[in-house]
């Protein structure tokens, strides 16, 4: 398949979309093991706050207390007894690393809002369809269940959906790619016959002038 004929007229491979990195390689499930086991936890997860009625706050806040109190305990025993306190490693935050963190979030935040501007002011009309059928799907989803459940089975379709995409990439590509195209022509069609009723309307409204 040529590249003229694959989504978004893209050059690089999913791999190499999603960062080539231990990422995609868990995403496109190239490391299997390390994939279920993410899946497995997040399952578990999802079973323990559906069913023991805990918010993530309440588990973060219980796991964090207990977490406390075990290394607490054991400081102040290896104090009395003369023993090692607890490994702990430095907990400190790089001036470094927060300037990478700063970079990085700059650097998408400002990225965001030029989209944003792009849609605002009528730049973009690929994107903004794009975008507004995220949203409206979102939406959708969102009235039907909650948060919980939709951050599980959005999980589910990261780990799915992308492998399933790699595998019949050409028979997805050329679908997709056709249904653009019908869609485009059909939004050329219906912008061209809305504005030559908005035309005729304003012809009209100077005649009766």
């Amino acid at each position: 398949m040529g590249s003229v004929d694959r989504l978004f007229n893209r050059q690089r491979s999913v791999h190499e979309i999603l960062g080539g990195g231990l990422v995609a390689d868990v995403i496109l499930w190239r490391r299997k093991n390390l994939t279920r086991g993410i899946l497995l936890v997040a399952l578990a997860a999802w079973v323990v706050f559906e069913r023991s009625g805990y918010t993530l706050v309440s588990l973060v806040s219980n796991v964090l207390l207990l977490l406390i109190t075990i290394l607490f305990v054991w400081a102040r025993s290896a104090a009395i007894l003369n023993r090692p306190a607890p490994p702990l490693p430095e907990l400190q935050i790089s001036e470094e690393m927060m300037e990478d963190l700063a970079s990085v979030v700059r650097t998408h935040a400002n990225s965001l809002l030029s989209s944003f501007q792009d849609i605002a002011l009528g730049k973009d009309s690929e994107l903004y369809m794009k975008v507004a059928a995220s949203l409206f799907l979102l939406s959708v989803l969102g009235g039907l269940t909650d948060f919980l459940t939709l951050s599980y089975t959005s999980l589910v379709v990261i780990f799915t959906v992308p492998a399933i995409y790699e595998r019949y990439e050409e028979h997805v590509d050329s679908h997709t790619m056709k249904g653009y195209r019908n869609l485009v022509q059909f939004y050329a069609k219906l912008y061209g016959w809305c504005s030559g009723k908005v035309q005729q309307w304003i012809s009209e409204a100077k005649k009766l002038n």
